[in-house]
């Protein structure tokens, strides 16, 4: 079994593999080889990856020659297809949701492609959990990023020339970037504050000295279903959120919003008229910025200056942390891989009724055959 790691496309600084990951894939049986420079913009050299037992490929085509799996952050370019070999595996971050023309081009290629950001969330694929993984390192990333842009300190000081007052932080969205967004924020010492749509991220949220900030009525209170989910509120009720987040972040120094729904547009939290609100010198930090964005003033991959507030809109924000992001992304690829391999004969042996696979396969046979992407479902028309 040959596995090929190829260097992804300029703006995307992560890499699906390590040398810590090449030694476990190549316990596996595997034969690795890795395009040379794919690790260097996350600090891997080729001769790491050589020490660790890889081989070097000095290009595409020769990286990926007789590849029976191929690892990657990001989906295939079209461009790049005809160097595949049909009937390979190919296991990255798809992005599936309203890209039809890339499905149908990875299934007229022969790949067998496989989105990780469609894993289950179940307990025998946390540890395969991309999103998860790489939102952690988002959240965190966030916080840092504002703080440089926002260009005071955060916690309060008590000096000889005067007192330093703290920051004030408002975190929009509390999965798991929001949380690390405020655990961060904390750290740095400043006044968080949070808020969210589901009743029970209220605990979570105080548990992590944050204060949690919503209309608490009864409607709140039976606002989720006993999956975990957020049920519709009212536009009484919505009204009323509207007001009081309104009035909330004029008085904040950051705002930091993490709100993302699968297969939709980011839901819009932050108006132009409440960035007008804020202090001259306050920030906005949208991390959906890239499904469109939570900030109705956000620019993809730009930082936008509306009435001396920042509205920061970095696109790839683990990408930022690209050391720390190729290390747990290549350790999610390969607890999924693992399960794909036969430990008996050493070869790929998928099990396609496994319901891992089952909820990430893509395209198979020259077709694509995940119900939320097969031609004529919702989910190729969703952007």
């Amino acid at each position: 079994m040959r596995i090929a790691v190829p260097a992804e496309p300029r703006d995307e600084a992560r890499v699906a593999a390590t040398p810590e990951t090449v030694k476990k894939l190549l316990a596996l049986g595997a034969s690795v080889a890795v395009q040379a420079g794919a690790g260097l913009s996350s600090g891997i050299t080729d001769a790491a990856f050589t020490a660790a037992g890889a081989t070097v490929e000095p290009d595409l085509p020769a990286t990926l020659r007789d590849a029976d799996v191929v690892l990657k952050v990001r989906r295939p370019e079209a461009g790049d297809l005809a160097h595949y070999r049909r009937g390979a595996a190919v296991i990255a971050t798809m992005d599936p949701y309203g890209q039809e023309e890339a499905l149908q081009a990875m299934a007229g290629a022969g790949l067998d492609a496989f989105a990780m950001e469609l894993m289950p969330r179940i307990t025998r694929a946390q540890v395969m959990d991309v999103l998860s993984s790489q939102a952690n390192l988002a959240g965190y990333r966030a916080v840092i990023d504002a703080a440089e842009q926002y260009g005071r300190a955060f916690p309060m000081m008590m000096t000889a020339a005067g007192t330093v007052p703290a920051a004030k932080v408002f975190v929009m969205g509390v999965g798991v970037a929001g949380l690390q967004a405020i655990a961060t924020a904390r750290r740095l010492g400043a006044i968080v504050t949070a808020t969210d749509v589901r009743p029970a991220t209220k605990e979570q949220v105080e548990s992590l000295g944050a204060k949690f900030v919503a209309v608490e009525n009864e409607e709140f209170k039976n606002a989720e279903t006993t999956g975990g989910y957020a049920k519709s509120m009212s536009e009484d009720y919505q009204r009323q959120q509207n007001e009081l987040v309104t009035a909330h972040i004029a008085k904040q120094d950051i705002v930091i919003t993490t709100a993302l729904i699968p297969g939709r547009p980011a839901p819009k939290l932050v108006s132009a008229a409440m960035v007008r609100s804020m202090r001259p010198g306050s920030v906005v930090f949208d991390m959906a910025v890239e499904r469109g964005g939570n900030c109705e003033l956000s620019r993809p991959g730009e930082v936008v200056e509306e009435g001396g507030v920042k509205v920061v809109g970095y696109r790839n924000v683990p990408g930022r942390l690209a050391a720390t992001a190729s290390s747990l992304y290549a350790r999610n690829l390969y607890a999924f891989l693992e399960t794909l391999v036969s430990k008996d004969t050493k070869a790929l042996a998928i099990d396609w009724t496994d319901d891992l696979v089952k909820a990430t396969n893509l395209t198979r046979g020259g077709a694509v055959v995940h119900p939320a992407f097969t031609p004529g479902t919702a989910g190729l028309g969703a952007a």
